[in-house]
């Protein structure tokens, strides 16, 4: 189980990552938001908008932690979603202002949880059990990979 002072610097990390995407893409043209330079990789564009929907699905996921007892939660096919019309563009500030929005739910969400609350657990089909813990430590690291993977393109694009 996390530390108090490790889940903070996760808590941390989900408030920051709206303010670090903008950072990185606030001046990049829609050639730029959705060039495929790296083989197997998502465009900018589709990093953004793949982190609102699956920032969307981890946040429903942690209420559906906290709030029923050791819930089901349903998977679904990343890759699919991000083939969507809807992820596939470069009009990227809906997504932007979603994943601000909803980070500022989940860190509040987060800053409530009691020490008892961090232990709820849920069953995922394809990985296991787990916890609302491990559903923080999830999603502060997933946005950390992806802000990764938005450098290696832009890197890629040579900007």
């Amino acid at each position: 189980m996390p530390t108090p002072t490790e889940r903070a610097a996760q808590i941390e990390r989900l408030r920051q990552l709206p303010d670090e995407l903008e950072r990185r893409v606030r001046d990049l043209t829609p050639e730029q938001l959705t060039a495929l330079p790296l083989a197997g990789e998502w465009s900018v564009a589709q990093n953004i908008h793949h982190l609102a929907d699956s920032h969307m699905n981890a946040f429903i996921r942690a209420k559906l932690l906290l709030t029923e007892e050791h819930p089901t939660i349903k998977p679904y096919d990343q890759d699919a979603w991000a083939s969507r019309p809807d992820a596939n563009h470069a009009d990227i500030d809906m997504s932007l202002q979603l994943l601000r929005g909803l980070h500022q739910r989940f860190v509040k969400l987060f800053e409530g949880v009691s020490e008892v609350e961090w232990e709820r657990a849920g069953l995922h089909p394809e990985n296991g059990v787990f916890s609302v813990a491990d559903q923080l430590r999830l999603y502060a690291a997933h946005g950390e990979a992806h802000l990764e993977q938005i450098d290696r393109t832009l890197a890629a694009l040579a900007l």
